[in-house]
């Protein structure tokens, strides 16, 4: 399934929330700097889907705030 995902990076807490029709919220700890929000969103979305990480990637914007995900359940 392909969701669409608005980070909040650099955030006081970790947590995710839906949005919308397979649109979520994830606010990560770690600065978008060298990927590291980009490897707390997928640790954060396999969580909350019951997944490994291997079953969460990115597809597109990878260098933005609002990414499209692919979630293999």
């Amino acid at each position: 399934m392909k969701i669409k995902v608005q980070v909040k990076a650099k955030s006081k807490q970790e947590k995710v929330a839906g949005a919308g029709d397979s649109r979520f919220d994830v606010w990560v700890k770690e600065p978008a700097i060298d990927g590291k929000a980009n490897q707390a969103v997928i640790k954060a979305l396999a969580s909350h889907f019951a997944v490994s990480r291997l079953n969460v990637k990115i597809i597109s914007g990878f260098k933005s705030k609002q990414k499209i995900i692919e979630v293999k359940i």
